[in-house]
């Protein structure tokens, strides 16, 4: 039995800032059930320390190297099957955010460090050593080329990019925090403009790289959208592999989720219009059935396609359709957004902030989810809602174009709509098309509804596809 030891900036249930932490907290265990032993470990932020002081100390290791030299303490915990560790350095990560610092590089470069300085000194024995974004692409460079003990040259090593615009970029000094040699700057390997990338050492350095679904793994492969990675990337051949995520299915399920009003299963859907009318009524729209409900719950950011939903917004509204938006992010949008209630009294409703409830409720309660991203590596929102039933509209980019199969009116598949270039015209033409299926063709959006809710997004399929990239090793 291979073992797998995730390296990570967050993960849940102990720490989430965005979608990464799903994945670690959902495929370490999926792969105990394809018969892998899996263990994640994770810094171990403030937030970590006040809600959980029941972990268990485990060890404490000096970590020398460079500029660093700081001892710190390795705490444990399980999660159903999985073994979590936690870096505990109150001077890197005992304070209110995760990321965002300016000494970020130097704090990850510690954690890098820690994580192999650990190894020897805990039960779990990984063969395979997977690591995750920008905060952990050094440590393949640094088990190769710095730790020098025969023990580290055993270990394969699989490097996930779940973003690749989020690169982990530092100044040239950064390299003070590693006993690396002048020669892997100069030679290309870790150098990205006139500093360092820590996403870069990564994708070099690790045996396989893999990133969140199979479309992203060739988009990443243009200039379009290499974030000017795509040379680097291409030189890993057979070895840049696409698997598309999945979501925790015992969460996010409709004939147990607490937060809906009312639950409702693949083969009786009909309490999902009770939670349709608990949602108009929460959110102060018209109550109605007959009206097609259109959800968002995003970032609020350019990628997202929050743009052309702006530009095109009395477009949309101009149809006989109801809106309901849940998100934060770039101030001049939520600007934008907060006053569509005023514009659109009871048919409009922007909730600016984050609340998990009220997204269950949008996730149960719509009608239609609208995912126009400029790119979306895999993408969760689209999963969540096919799960419940509720049809996605995406662009075809990255694993919205891998997850949402268009509907084809001839002969009934699909699981949603898309459209492919990003273009407000080009939504508004599908979204014109959805609205259309949705009035006048009710069989056919029973039918979609019926094969969005049974198509499998669990985790099973990408975690037997990863079991067979780490046997390949």
């Amino acid at each position: 039995m291979k073992n797998i030891l995730f390296v990570s900036g967050e993960g849940l249930p102990f720490i989430k800032s965005g979608g990464l932490a799903d994945v670690i907290g959902s495929l370490p265990e999926a792969l105990t059930k394809q018969g892998l032993g899996a263990a994640v470990v994770l810094p171990m932020y403030k937030k970590i320390i006040e809600k959980y002081p029941d972990l268990k100390e485990e060890c404490t290791i000096r970590v020398k190297s460079g500029i660093i030299d700081k001892q710190s303490v390795v705490y444990s915990g399980k999660v159903e099957n999985v073994d979590f560790y936690f870096i505990r350095q109150d001077d890197y990560f005992y304070r209110d955010g995760l990321y965002g610092y300016a000494d970020d590089g130097e704090r990850f470069a510690f954690f890098c460090h820690a994580v192999l300085d650990m190894l020897p000194h805990i039960k779990f024995k990984p063969d395979v050593i997977h690591t995750n974004d920008w905060h952990t692409g050094m440590v393949p460079i640094l088990c190769k080329q710095e730790y020098t003990d025969a023990s580290y040259k055993k270990y394969k090593h699989v490097y996930t990019i779940h973003n690749l615009l989020f690169q982990g970029n530092f100044p040239k000094e950064t390299m003070r925090c590693f006993n690396l040699s002048d020669h892997y700057y100069n030679n290309g390997d870790i150098k990205f403009d006139n500093g360092i990338s820590f996403m870069k050492a990564g994708i070099i350095y690790a045996d396989k790289v893999t990133t969140v679904s199979q479309t992203y793994a060739k988009e990443i492969l243009t200039s379009e959208y290499g974030e000017r990675m795509e040379k680097v990337l291409a030189e890993k051949g057979n070895n840049l592999v696409g698997i598309v995520n999945g979501i925790d299915v015992v969460n996010w399920n409709p004939a147990t989720d607490p937060a809906l009003y009312k639950n409702y299963t693949t083969t009786d859907i009909r309490n999902k219009k009770a939670c349709k009318r608990s949602l108009q009524y929460q959110l102060g729209l018209r109550v109605a059935d007959d009206v097609l409900l259109i959800g968002i719950v995003t970032r609020l950011t350019w990628q997202k396609g929050m743009h052309l939903i702006l530009d095109k917004l009395s477009n949309i509204m101009n149809q006989d359709v109801q809106l309901v938006i849940l998100g934060s992010g770039d101030n001049y949008i939520e600007n934008e957004l907060k006053k569509i209630e005023s514009t659109y009294p009871h048919r409009a409703v922007f909730y600016c902030g984050y609340n998990e409830e009220l997204s269950h409720r949008i996730y149960a309660g719509c009608d239609l989810f609208l995912m126009p991203s400029l790119f979306e590596p895999c993408g969760i929102s689209q999963l969540i809602s096919m799960r419940y039933g509720t049809i996605p509209l995406v662009r075809e980019t990255g694993g919205l174009k891998d997850t949402v199969k268009p509907f084809n009116e001839y002969d009934g598949t699909g699981t949603g709509f898309s459209f492919r270039y990003f273009k407000g015209d080009e939504m508004m033409h599908i979204l014109a098309y959805a609205i259309k299926v949705y009035y006048y063709n009710k069989p056919g959006w029973r039918k979609l509804i019926r094969q969005a809710m049974t198509l499998d997004v669990s985790w099973d399929n990408s975690a037997r596809e990863y079991k067979n990239l780490y046997e390949s090793m």
